[in-house]
């Protein structure tokens, strides 16, 4: 006779949450898998994208984050992206990269939160909202470009909108890249990338 496999009963951990109330909590759980859990379930709930986002800032588990960036991506909330942008401030480089990318992929308008991150004093984030542009193709990027490699002080961001700038310049840019040559005449990397963005311009 084969044996008869018993039943196993559902831990609490194992069972649904009902509420969002319960969502929330179900976040701050020890248990990774709970928190993965109640991040994929909590979307259906008013201010999910809040809660989600003050979670992320504290998550460790990769696992996790990636199901609470999923849920923001799904959820499309702008209300959400102001917290997530906090996130770009983490000593996390994975973290850090997980959230461009996230913000990369999001449908609605971030204009204003690149706009804020553009003149931040810190120049990664400076980086970063370029990087941002880069797959974002708003139809302001060559002018918000612009406005960067004739004002930004700092060699590194004029770099980074430089190599986004060889791919979407026009006439526009000509003036601003010869400007931006002559500023940093020293540095062998803008002088290249530059000329090439000036060919490539001129040759359209």
């Amino acid at each position: 006779m084969g044996l008869v496999k018993g039943k196993t009963t559902p831990s609490v951990k194992a069972q649904r949450p009902q509420s969002s109330a319960q969502l929330a909590a179900a976040l701050e759980d020890v248990d990774a898998g709970v928190r993965r859990h109640a991040a994929r379930e909590i979307v259906a709930y008013p201010d999910a994208g809040k809660v989600l986002s003050g979670r992320l800032r504290r998550e460790e588990d990769r696992a996790v984050r990636q199901a609470i960036l999923s849920t923001l991506i799904h959820l499309n909330d702008p209300s959400s992206v102001e917290e997530l942008a906090k996130c770009l401030c983490s000593e996390e480089p994975a973290l850090r990269n997980e959230v461009i990318d996230t913000l990369k992929e999001v449908s609605f308008d971030i204009s204003p939160l690149l706009k804020s991150l553009l003149a931040d004093p810190d120049p990664d984030l400076r980086i970063f909202a370029v990087n941002i542009l880069e797959s974002r193709r708003h139809p302001d990027v060559e002018r918000w470009l612009i406005e960067v490699i004739e004002r930004d002080a700092h060699v590194n961001v004029c770099a980074t909108a430089l190599d986004l700038l060889c791919e979407v310049g026009t006439e526009a840019a000509l003036e601003p890249l010869t400007m931006l040559k002559e500023r940093f005449h020293q540095d062998a990397y803008i002088q290249f990338a530059a000329e090439l963005a000036l060919k490539r311009i001129r040759e359209i």
